[in-house]
């Protein structure tokens, strides 16, 4: 039965592997269709030729951070024009933003007496997308930290003392724009937002297309609320992996993966 791997995140964001290196590893694990989704960028896409590739299918897609009542929610975008005018100045602006919120986050672990510079937090990082993972990273590779969780836990999770939102990207703004672009939009790793129902009602107002159903911290107990939840609300079911590398989490690509005749359904609702 053919797969699909529908979210993971390369070096142009806070992934370990190229383009091509996640495309290579795909075709070694027999995965009919992948998706590259960078934190607010599409340059696997603008700077890659990986749409070309005869042996794999790959859709173009792209995951944006955006805020509600304070809290962050994901939203993953698919089959998008990633050569949109439009889409590029706001992801331009979300990365301006991601790197103001870094710096904003480093003058707080400061404060705290911890000794780390913005320059520390790029130093092996090539891309424009800047993450938290990229600043917990670098508190790793300081000893300041012993794992990218315990950065997280301790420093830079949403209820953690130098955690630092900001955004100004409300869900809204972000299905809207990639409906503009031609795409469907699908709310990531749901197990992540408290109020769940009551956010995704309000999102499906705003012209959500679909949810992550499987995803590697759902267990079957969340699978099978999510998936009653889509029949529910008549939302596309996607997921995917996830993969980072960096030993943010234990996933590999295709470690989470879904038939792919549900990759079938999201090019039925785009007709």
């Amino acid at each position: 039965m053919k797969s699909a791997d529908l979210h993971i995140h390369s070096i142009f964001s806070d992934g370990s592997l190229t383009c091509q290196k996640i495309i290579a590893t795909a075709k070694e694990k027999k995965i009919a269709c992948i998706a590259i989704t960078d934190h607010d960028s599409v340059e696997a896409y603008t700077r890659e030729d990986i749409l070309k590739d005869k042996e794999i299918e790959v859709i173009p897609a792209v995951e944006l951070t955006t805020e509600y009542n304070s809290s962050e929610i994901h939203i993953l975008g698919y089959f998008i024009d990633y050569q949109n005018p439009t889409l590029l100045k706001k992801l331009e602006f979300l990365r301006e933003r991601r790197i103001l919120r870094i710096k904003e986050m480093i003058k707080k672990l400061n404060a705290l007496g911890i000794d780390i510079d913005f320059k520390e937090v790029t130093l092996l990082n090539n891309c424009s997308s800047v993450t938290r993972l990229h600043l917990a990273q670098a508190l790793l590779r300081k000893g300041i930290v012993n794992s990218i969780l315990e950065a997280f836990i301790k420093y830079l999770g949403e209820n953690a003392p130098c955690y630092v939102g900001g955004f100004h990207f409300l869900p809204s703004e972000a299905i809207s724009l990639i409906r503009d672009v031609k795409g469907l939009s699908i709310l990531a790793h749901p197990y992540s937002i408290e109020n769940l129902e009551e956010i995704l009602t309000y999102l499906i107002g705003c012209g959500l297309s679909g949810i992550e159903v499987y995803y590697p911290e759902h267990t079957d107990t969340h699978i099978r609320y999510y998936e009653e939840l889509a029949h529910k609300y008549e939302l596309l079911i996607t997921g995917g992996s996830d993969f980072h590398g960096n030993g943010q989490r234990k996933t590999e690509i295709g470690s989470v993966c879904i038939p792919y005749d549900l990759v079938e359904k999201l090019k039925e609702k785009l007709c």
